[in-house]
């Protein structure tokens, strides 16, 4: 009798569980969305000559480690990296743009590429 109960109680919670992802609004998608292959290049100061890294698209939102920013529904990006700034623009797979920082308190500057995966 116990495991019909538990198992009642099971499906009972399964299925609210699927009534309310059911009624949940779409998440608003991003032309961008997705994985996106981030090449980061020093053209001045002491950072690291380059970089090769991954970051992952969700709703126009940037996310991968230390990386945060957006990309607009135009492809617009803006970016924050551990104290580092970047912008540039994504058109279709590929995108690119100029980052600025520091390192041991020296500014650098550069370029990044970056290509959907």
């Amino acid at each position: 009798m116990r495991a019909n109960r538990i198992s009642d109680i099971l499906l009972a919670s399964f299925l609210a569980s699927a009534a309310t992802l059911a009624a949940a609004p779409a998440s608003a998608q991003s032309p961008y969305d997705g994985l996106w292959q981030v090449t980061v290049v020093t053209k001045t100061g002491s950072c690291d000559a380059q970089t090769t890294s991954t970051v992952n698209v969700t709703d126009g939102k940037i996310s991968g480690g230390p990386v945060s920013g957006s990309v607009g529904s135009g492809g617009l990006v803006r970016v924050s990296i551990n104290g580092a700034y970047a912008n540039g623009q994504l058109s279709g797979n590929s995108g690119s743009g100029k980052w600025n920082g520091a390192s041991a308190g020296v500014a650098c500057s550069g370029r990044w590429e970056a290509s959907r995966q």
